[in-house]
């Protein structure tokens, strides 16, 4: 009978390989584990030179966000701001960072992934000698992982660490996903579930017959265009992301778009939501600015709805909702932004939202039949090519 191994306490486990076995690593992982170890090495060199420790971490902030007109996307300026061990407001979040790239850097080489999450949880621990915790909670740790990502110029998913799955895929497209065949026009009703980590090591693509990627706004719609079969009478790959997408959703647009050169056209609410969710895949998010050349899709359509479709389609109106003070006030900041702000057909289609005073959900199209959606309203959008850019 095997003996029982000795389990350590988490304050007293190191954080190192959880593997006795030789690890493949691919590129990008070596690539990702040398940013890791010049990381730690800056921390060594500074204390041979008996100099404070410290980090330039680039400012995650809305003032250090800049729309690059030429790419079309959003972009993270140069301002930094300074980390310092031995300064006592900075020092424990100074160590959480180190922390987390220590954590990291055991993900990468152990060849495992984790959670946000689980993350935290492997973090987390008692300092030695005394009653402080590392972390407190979770929502002091997503921000530490957020900063490790910019300084290091990684994605999350390089280092290891998925989001929520949320998001799903159908359509002429054959792919391997960790050397599983998948065929995503044999998957029933409920479609490939789209994972977090999309990346070309993970996922490649071995044969794609569609002409172009129907991204939808929700999982309800999705489920409508997928029961018609739009994407077989149409020849196209859906996708949806229930709601804002997911990481995960976005980098495989970029691939789908990038890679197979595939169109992208999107069908989200008449609402600023639906505005704003356009623009994150188009341009980027503020929040997310420093992965937009990965993730953004500058070419992306907007199908609709749009603000003219209550009289263009006809609608009853039993499918109007009331805009509030919040949707007037983000529709109205939506128009200011810079890849809005000088394009004449978003001026006037925000415009249009707030004089009709009400905004408008896909499913409001049911009012005119089940699949006007999909028999009527999309393909009509696509042969006319009126959609916004």
């Amino acid at each position: 009978m095997a003996k029982k191994k000795s389990v350590k306490k988490q304050a007293d486990l190191p954080l190192r390989s959880d593997t006795s076995e030789k690890v493949k690593l691919t590129l990008r992982d070596k690539k990702t584990i040398g940013s890791l170890t010049n990381l730690a090495d800056t921390v060594v060199a500074s204390a041979q030179k008996t100099k404070d420790p410290r980090l330039e971490i680039p400012t995650r902030s809305l003032s250090n966000v800049r729309y690059n007109k030429s790419q079309r996307i959003l972009e993270m300026g140069k301002n930094t701001t300074a980390r310092q061990l031995f300064n006592l407001n900075q020092a424990k979040s100074y160590m959480q960072t180190m922390l987390a790239a220590a954590g990291c850097k055991r993900l990468v080489e152990s060849g495992k992934t984790t959670s946000i999450r689980g993350l935290y949880y492997l973090m987390k621990h008692t300092i030695a000698g005394t009653k402080e915790e590392t972390f407190s909670d979770q929502a002091e740790s997503d921000p530490i992982i957020e900063d490790l990502e910019v300084l290091l110029e990684s994605l999350r998913e390089e280092l290891h660490l998925y989001a929520q799955q949320r998001g799903s895929m159908v359509g002429n497209i054959i792919l391997n996903d960790k050397g599983d065949t998948i065929d995503c026009s044999r998957m029933g009703s409920g479609g490939y579930g789209i994972p977090s980590i999309v990346e070309a090591d993970v996922i490649q693509f071995r044969e794609c017959g569609a002409d172009f990627v129907l991204h939808v706004e929700k999982d309800t719609v999705w489920q409508r265009f997928n029961e018609d079969k739009f994407w077989k009478k149409h020849n196209c790959i859906l996708t949806h992301g229930s709601g804002q997408p997911p990481r995960g959703v976005r980098r495989l647009l970029h691939r789908l778009h990038n890679e197979l050169k595939l169109p992208i056209y999107c069908v989200f609410d008449n609402d600023p939501w639906g505005y704003y969710i356009y623009s994150v895949i188009k341009q980027g998010s503020i929040n997310l600015a420093y992965e937009s050349k990965r993730m953004a899709v500058p070419e992306a359509k907007f199908l609709g709805l749009r603000a003219i479709d209550y009289e263009r389609c006809n609608l009853n109106p039993s499918v109007q909702i009331a805009l509030n003070d919040t949707d007037r006030k983000r529709a109205k900041q939506i128009a200011k932004y810079p890849w809005f702000e000088q394009k004449k057909t978003w001026q006037k289609e925000i415009q249009k939202l707030l004089d009709n005073g009400f905004k408008l959900e896909v499913e409001a199209l049911i009012s005119q039949g089940l699949s006007y959606v999909t028999d009527v309203y999309v393909p009509e959008r696509l042969e006319d090519r009126t959609w916004l850019d």
